[in-house]
């Protein structure tokens, strides 16, 4: 006969396994985002327009570990707007990395980075070999790579827990651009100690 511990850690296996990028629209700015969801001035707002490194934001936050899971990564077809926003074919292969930002045990945040072939050239093919490291310690180590502005994201969601607001931005270098985005998952605000 199972726990109630075990059926708890069960559930949560189960909710984890469905955590998943829900369709988003996105903004140039977090005025424009908030005409249409003003969710995005409450507390969601800090981690929209964190200057610098997320993941280091995110390690503040953290009481006592923080950990990258990767989820998947490897080369396959962005969408067609990641396409249109890279300025590559439609058709044309990426790498694609998916991963988990978690804190203190737990999911805060869903990460998707789309990686142009041209970006894996050079210096850049260290991007195929990240592993659970962070992306941002690449990025921000790195003088090559400069962000652009910040977009803001509406998601909708289609299952309980998926996220509602994310952020994303180009990172340009070596004539080339890299598309991260950020999606805020619940439990990111329920620990918030901002």
């Amino acid at each position: 006969m199972r726990s109630r511990d075990s059926d708890i850690k069960s559930r949560q296996s189960d909710i984890n396994s469905q955590l998943t990028i829900p369709p988003t629209s996105w903004y140039r700015s977090l005025t424009a985002a908030g005409l249409r969801n003003p969710a995005v001035h409450g507390r969601a707002r800090y981690w929209l327009q964190v200057e610098g490194s997320f993941t280091r934001a995110l390690q503040k936050q953290c009481i006592r570990s923080f950990h990258v899971e990767v989820r998947r990564e490897g080369f396959g077809s962005p969408s067609l707007e990641e396409s249109r926003r890279l300025a590559i074919p439609p058709r044309q292969h990426a790498w694609i990395r998916e991963v988990r930002l978690c804190g203190d045990g737990e999911p805060w945040v869903l990460a998707r980075t789309v990686i142009p072939l041209n970006c894996l050239e050079g210096e850049g093919r260290r991007l195929l070999h990240l592993g659970n490291r962070p992306l941002g310690a690449y990025l921000f180590t790195s003088p090559h790579w400069e962000r652009g502005p910040l977009e803001t994201g509406l998601c909708n969601p289609v299952i309980p827990g998926q996220p509602e607001l994310a952020r994303r931005s180009l990172f340009s270098g070596h004539n080339s651009a890299l598309l991260v985005g950020e999606y805020f998952l619940p439990a990111l605000f329920h620990r918030n100690t901002l």
